[in-house]
């Protein structure tokens, strides 16, 4: 189905300024991980204690999941940080990725104008709210970028069983900020991680209209990159950013992030850490 697209070159240029470094030095951990984590500020405060003793420097690009992975798969990452389960999992099967480990979550919510033209708001369930902002004809912006958000997406219209026209849906191309930018321009609904929403909350007129339901989960997952497929990857580098993200300090770090200044936590840290 035709979509009305608005695509930006921005991604794909950051994407590729961090592919063409063929040999990175070896203090250097490059990290391909999702918009989410960076909007947020979540990442900064992780790498500020991490890069610490001064043995390794990370060097991190946040784009959506697809593009991570890809970034994974030509041996551009040595670690990946994402959050799109299904990709992931063929991610490892496939050879490319090991030790993937998922160990955080946050959840979407869906977001609309504040007057609720689709009457989405009581909708106990993901899918009915996404199936009543079809009925109205309500205008829907995606990321459209194969990220984790964009799958969930994809998988609620599916659950729903229904499917905007080509005139009510925006495709965005761009990462979470840049797309609730559009939303919020457009008045448009559009589906968000909460930890994104959060952060962005006080410039946005957008609302909450649909939340808790099971499947709005977003889970993230670590996955490395293995030298036995790019003898370029810092494999050292990359297992000791691994390990320190599954650390007790980090795990403090992400559970205590945004308490102070958005009055919640933002992220839970699923695993035992050591």
């Amino acid at each position: 189905m035709k979509r009305i697209k608005l695509l930006f070159p921005a991604i794909a240029g950051l994407v590729l300024a961090f592919g063409c470094q063929q040999q990175a030095p070896r203090n250097i951990v490059r990290l391909a991980t999702t918009t989410s984590v960076r909007d947020t500020g979540l990442l900064d405060v992780l790498n500020e204690t991490f890069q610490k003793d001064g043995k390794h420097t990370l060097q991190a690009i946040a784009v959506g999941s697809g593009q991570a992975m890809q970034l994974g798969r030509t041996g551009e990452a040595d670690l990946l940080w994402v959050h799109s389960p299904d990709d992931e999992k063929k991610f490892v099967e496939e050879g490319l990725g090991t030790d993937r480990i998922t160990f955080l979550h946050n959840d979407f919510v869906l977001l609309g104008p504040a007057a609720d033209p689709a009457k989405v708001k009581g909708a106990r369930k993901a899918a009915e709210a996404f199936k009543k902002i079809v009925s109205a004809k309500a205008l829907f912006v995606s990321r459209a970028d194969q990220s984790g958000t964009h799958k969930k997406e994809l998988k609620l219209w599916a659950a729903a069983g229904a499917q905007p026209a080509e005139e009510h849906y925006l495709e965005a191309g761009q990462g979470m900020a840049g797309t609730l930018s559009i939303a919020e321009e457009k008045k448009a609904y559009v589906l968000v991680d909460r930890s994104t929403y959060l952060s962005m909350k006080k410039t946005l007129g957008l609302e909450i209209v649909s939340e808790g339901d099971e499947a709005l989960i977003n889970r993230y997952s670590l996955i490395l990159i293995p030298t036995a497929k790019f003898s370029r990857v810092n494999a050292p580098g990359a297992r000791a950013y691994y390990d320190f993200v599954l650390s007790k300090q980090a795990k403090e770090i992400i559970e205590g992030f945004g308490v102070e200044k958005y009055g919640q936590q933002l992220f839970f840290y699923d695993y035992a850490a050591k």
